[in-house]
Order: C-alpha cells, then structure tokens, then sequence
C-alpha cells in the first residue's frame, strides 16, 4: 500500500517513515503543503497522512481542496492540535480519522489498515481467497495449515491481487503500489515477483492476462 505523508517536522516525519515502512508500507514525504498538493495531482496514493501546521499551506487548506476536487482517497490527520473543536473541524473537512501527537506508531499503522479495508469492502481483518489467507496486521501469508514465507514485495503484491480477486492490475499499476520516490525498480521486478509467489502459491494461484496484466485466479 502507498501512503503520502506530509510532514514538516525532519524528525517525526523520518520516524513515522521508518515505522511504516517495517510494516510494510510505500511511504513517500513531503514537508509542505503546496507540495503535496501539487503531488496529490499527479500521483496516486492509497492514504494521506496529514499534518496540519505546515509551511507553504495549511493542512486543512490542503484536505479542503482535495474533497472539493472531488479525490475520495482515505486521510488521518496527524497533528498536536488536541482540542476538539480542532477534531471537529478536521472531521467536518473531509478526514476519516484524527489522530494526537504523539501517538504510538502500532496504532497508527492498526488506523491505516482499517480505514484501507473499510475502502477496499474487506468486513475482516484476513483477506482470504481459495485458501490463501493474508493477514495484513500480523503480515502473515498460510495455506492449507501452512506459513508462507514472503519476501515484503511478494506480500505487498499478494495483498494488492487478493483484495479484489477479478481486477487484474497492469504491470505499472503494481509498480506504482509497490515502489515509492527513488526506489530504484529493475525492468522485470514484477515478473520476478509474481515468479517467486507462483513458486510459493501455485503455478495457477496467480493468472497473466495476457498483454494486460496479472490477477488471481477467480473463485
């Protein structure tokens, strides 16, 4: 899952980052609010974590134009602000949760992962399909019984295919999901991929649609 945060304090935002990150999360950061809303044009991502005291625009200026362009995309404001007349308004702007600093990283990522199943119709925490039950929380992959060993790419892709079993996603749609701002992504990283969950899953888990891209094998 690719998550913005907009963060202009170095130190919260490179811890929020790293966080993320070990659970398994693309995390892209900026540190001002005319720079994300510029990026918030022109990229697609999963979630935005919102600061609201930022340099350039405001947080809530930000979230403001966001829904008045009509972009749905999942938002937690992150921010010291703690009274709640400021809940209220962050609310009433457009965010779907709110979230005080400090605030302990286990539950922010917990908020993500709800808020991205509420968006993706998932009613339980383990997406399972034809056996196969990824559990996002635990980032934990089982069949018939059995651990499956995932490398963090090959649990995000599966994550990304498993939620809606009969989209079938483009390679650069994957790779959007998959790799964030500098990360370098080899010519085959998604064919390699996809190889190492077929050699793990099955060879008929994950199907090519060929010319199109990759889904998993309908129910």
């Amino acid at each position: 899952m690719r998550l913005l945060l907009v963060e202009d304090d170095a130190m919260i935002g490179e811890a929020i980052r790293a966080g993320l990150r070990r659970d398994g999360f693309t995390v892209d950061w900026v540190h001002d609010g005319q720079t994300a809303e510029q990026v918030l044009k022109t990229d697609t991502f999963d979630l935005l974590l919102l600061d609201l005291g930022l340099p350039g625009k405001a947080g809530l200026a930000v979230l403001s134009d966001l829904r008045s362009r009509g972009d749905a995309v999942p938002v937690i404001i992150l921010t010291a602000r703690d009274a709640v007349s400021d809940r209220v308004q962050g609310l009433d702007a457009g965010a779907d949760d709110y979230l005080v600093k400090p605030f302990d990283l286990n539950e922010l990522a917990a908020r993500i992962r709800a808020l991205l199943r509420r968006k993706s119709g998932q009613p339980t925490p383990a997406i399972e399909h034809l056996g196969v039950i990824l559990n996002p929380a635990a980032h934990t992959v089982a069949r018939g019984g059995q651990d499956i060993a995932l490398s963090p790419k090959e649990f995000a892709l599966l994550q990304l295919l498993m939620e809606r079993p009969g989209t079938i996603h483009s390679r650069a749609r994957i790779e959007q999901r998959l790799y964030g701002w500098g990360e370098e992504i080899e010519s085959n990283a998604v064919e390699v991929h996809v190889h190492g969950l077929r050699r793990k899953l099955g060879t008929d888990f994950i199907l090519t649609v060929r010319g199109v891209g990759y889904r998993v094998r309908p129910s």
